[in-house]
């Protein structure tokens, strides 16, 4: 039965009063979207998370912490990225208020909330289902959610068995410390370890027994519904909503063509090429003879509180996990070119390829695989020797790292022997590609990987906060 919708001027919002005396819940409808813009934005911004540093995967809620509270400076906020998919989350809830602006898939989104105190549902798990009310919002809609700690909510479909994503947010955490009382999880946030999975609370076990035994309270959910342009349930919003469901399927597939690539330029410390390894370089000791030679050198600034052989293991790591996407799309292309002609394949870039080798050697800091390695006495300086042989050619990489009166250096050389004409081909074929991009990329992303570690160091100022 169609319900008469109400003309508002302004934004449609949605209001709902606390049934336990808390802090209402707010959700404001901002804009409509062009057709299949929720569909589309979902998969480029899933797509982003999933190669971020930082993404997490847990509740059926993927989601990246893109700002850190910094508490030695009195701020205490936290930003954070989340989608949910098709099949919606689990009832949940985080100890402190929640604001956040996001933009539902082609499909549209309800918005389920509960204000029942912890004392009600102790008393009787059905307040649960008396303080429950829907906010059902359309597809490829903008729109922003204000709500107090303890609410319990879930983000779902419109529509069951729906293939368009819920929503993709930017959430705002006003106080990471709010309202977490003292112990293991507030000392996990003051440590920086927090995500939105670590800050979340599932439904109890009696309340979810409580609605799996009752599920007729579903049909008598007070729900409010928000538009834009057309009333609710008319037959132009409906029109409206079919439309918008076909072009979301149809920019989906067009957004994978993009890639999961993102860009930044800055005034960072760059990515400086030398004429030859440092002295002192294990390096020249490696393949003499040697047919390609080249080093790159990244500076971090500030005052490292860490030795040599700690920064050099984030390095390592960071040559690991933070791996730039044209690079790795570049070994995926080589992969397939070489593989018929029996040659080493590696989803890691050549010059640090060898750390995925499994086998027996030394280890560096007894995990990473090294043909050699040497630290300073004094602990401020620390170089391994990374490569293998392969039928065309054998390379060796040195990956320094030097602590300075102001700062941290960190190099990465490569020595190329070539042992046949075909090898010399190859290396007159990816030479020039390897010195602009190849290695200045991975030196850069590993080096940022480890500062995020060190926050006194930096590649410039202000670009890790």
């Amino acid at each position: 039965m169609h319900r008469h919708a109400d003309v508002v001027p302004g934004f449609p919002t949605a209001r709902i009063r606390s049934y336990s005396g808390g802090l209402p819940v707010e959700v404001v409808l901002l804009a409509q979207l062009g057709p299949g813009a929720g569909d589309r934005l979902h998969a480029e911004t899933g797509a982003l998370q999933r190669t971020h540093p930082g993404f997490v995967d847990a509740l059926d809620e993927p989601s990246v912490r893109i700002a850190a509270p910094d508490f030695e400076a009195g701020e205490r906020s936290a930003l954070y990225t989340f989608t949910v998919g098709a099949d919606g989350h689990p009832f949940h809830r985080h100890a402190g208020h929640r604001t956040f602006t996001a933009v539902t898939g082609s499909g549209g989104a309800r918005l389920r909330f509960s204000t029942a105190s912890d004392e009600q549902l102790a008393r009787d798990p059905a307040h649960f289902a008396a303080a429950l009310h829907h906010v059902d919002l359309p597809a490829d809609a903008l729109f922003s959610v204000r709500f107090g700690g303890g609410t319990w909510h879930q983000f779902a479909p419109l529509q069951a068995g729906t293939t368009h994503p819920v929503l993709f947010a930017l959430s705002c955490h006003t106080d990471e410390l709010g309202g977490l009382p003292h112990g293991a999880l507030q000392d996990k946030v003051l440590a920086g370890e927090a995500n939105i999975a670590t800050l979340t609370e599932t439904l109890p076990s009696a309340v979810q027994g409580w609605l799996a035994a009752h599920p007729a309270h579903a049909q008598r959910i007070p729900t409010v519904r928000l538009a834009l342009h057309a009333p609710p349930g008319s037959w132009q919003q409906h029109l409206c909503a079919a439309l918008r469901a076909r072009a979301g399927r149809l920019r989906t597939r067009l957004a994978g063509w993009c890639g999961e690539i993102g860009f930044v330029e800055g005034r960072a410390s760059p990515v400086k090429a030398l004429p030859s390894p440092p002295v002192g370089s294990l390096l020249s000791d490696e393949l003499p003879g040697f047919h390609h030679q080249d080093t790159f050198s990244l500076r971090l600034q500030g005052t490292a509180t860490a030795t040599a052989s700690a920064l050099m293991a984030d390095v390592l790591e960071g040559f690991l996990q933070y791996r730039p996407t044209g690079v790795t799309q570049l070994m995926r292309l080589r992969n397939v070119l070489v593989r018929p002609l029996r040659l080493r394949t590696s989803p890691l870039g050549c010059p640090v390829s060898s750390l995925l080798s499994t086998a027996e050697g030394p280890l560096f800091a007894g995990r990473y695989p090294v043909l050699g390695q040497q630290v300073d006495a004094d602990g401020r300086r620390a170089q391994v020797i990374l490569g293998a042989d392969d039928r065309h050619l054998a390379f060796r990489s040195c990956v320094g790292v030097q602590i300075t009166e102001d700062g941290v250096e960190v190099t990465l050389g490569t020595r190329v022997r070539c042992r046949n004409a075909f090898g010399r081909a190859y290396m007159g074929a990816i030479s020039g590609v390897h010195h602009a991009y190849i290695a200045p990329a991975m030196l850069r992303m590993a080096v940022e990987g480890a500062a995020r570690r060190h926050a006194p160091l930096s590649l410039a100022q202000g670009l890790f906060a």
